[in-house]
């Protein structure tokens, strides 16, 4: 398997933007592109699910998943006998893959069909996925990965036992090769439409939170946390 290197290794941040390189840069919508470093760590921070991309036997594949960002690194999480997983740690030096994450704000309505689009967020990262070995690296990923999707939580929960570790695989993927691309505004209609009897705009979209549902057979003495009923909507 591949050695990892300590995660402070690369958890430095700094604020100078990427580089684009040819398969960062579009070849539609250039102006849309950013290599912004602190834009693609916000649009990152905020998702909990990404889409991991890869060739098996010749073919795409492509895998929703968890994940999280520690600095300049992203971890992936899941069964020891996923084979993507499995593939990871076999290959040398690593998984060639694309992971890509999408925030759709806004559904943009045109008078015109051919116009309508919507406002998104989204970053696009290549690389070679490794497979976490370090002990105290795969315990940083996983907190990391529980607390993307609910922040505070891996501190208010049992951590993995050794043999749930056993089943778990984690594999990096660092923050070198990306872009970030982001449509705000309305509808880019025809000089030509703007005069047509239909309804144009934006209709925004945004992600909310229900109240906590206890599960079935929990203590009603035991409440749900701060930083649930916080996020309320």
């Amino acid at each position: 398997m591949p050695e990892t290197a300590p995660p402070e290794d690369r958890a430095q941040e700094t604020t100078a933007p990427y580089t684009p390189t040819a398969r960062t840069a579009p070849t539609r919508g250039r102006a849309r592109a950013s290599y912004d470093r602190e834009l693609v760590h916000s649009i990152l921070d905020e998702a909990y699910v990404c889409h991991l991309g890869f060739v098996r036997d010749g073919a795409p594949v492509v895998l929703p998943t968890l994940f999280a960002r520690v600095g300049e690194r992203l971890y992936v999480h899941g069964s020891t006998g996923s084979r993507p997983l499995r593939e990871t740690g076999a290959a040398d030096p690593g998984l060639p893959v694309c992971l890509t994450v999408t925030h759709v704000d806004g559904l943009v309505l045109a008078r015109s069909a051919f116009h309508h689009s919507i406002n998104y967020r989204s970053v696009v990262v290549h690389g070679t996925a490794v497979t976490v070995t370090d002990p105290g690296e795969r315990r940083l990923a996983l907190d990391a990965i529980v607390d993307q999707a609910v922040p505070g939580r891996s501190k208010d929960s049992r951590p993995a036992d050794a043999k749930e570790l056993a089943a778990t695989a984690v594999v990096r993927l660092d923050l070198d090769e990306l872009s970030a691309k982001v449509r705000t505004g309305g509808p880019n209609d025809e000089p030509g439409d703007l005069s047509l009897p239909y309804w144009a705009g934006v209709v925004p979209l945004a992600r909310g939170y229900g109240a906590p549902v206890p599960a079935d057979d929990l203590d009603p003495a035991v409440r749900a946390p701060d930083y649930l009923t916080a996020r309320t909507v």
